[in-house]
């Protein structure tokens, strides 16, 4: 406890990747106060033409009710 999956267009050198891992893992611990070992991340690249079938339209829109911070995005028309 916890995971963390982030999801995101592909483009992020393994760099950036490993900064925002580690920046999430920082403040999971300092907020939860937990160790570590309890921590895991994922990150999954989605291409951006697939964005709103396998990411908004489930886990956004689909589950709003956990949901804390909502995009700032709409839908295509």
């Amino acid at each position: 406890m916890p995971h963390i999956t982030i999801k995101l267009w592909p483009g992020r050198t393994e760099q950036e990747k490993n900064n925002m891992a580690n920046a999430l893992l920082n403040a999971v611990k300092e907020t939860l106060d937990c160790s570590s070992e309890a921590v895991s991340i994922a990150i999954e690249e989605v291409p951006q033409s697939e964005w709103f079938e396998k990411v908004y339209y489930p886990e956004i829109e689909g589950k709003k009710d956990t949901l804390y911070k909502k995009p700032g995005y709409q839908p295509p028309a």
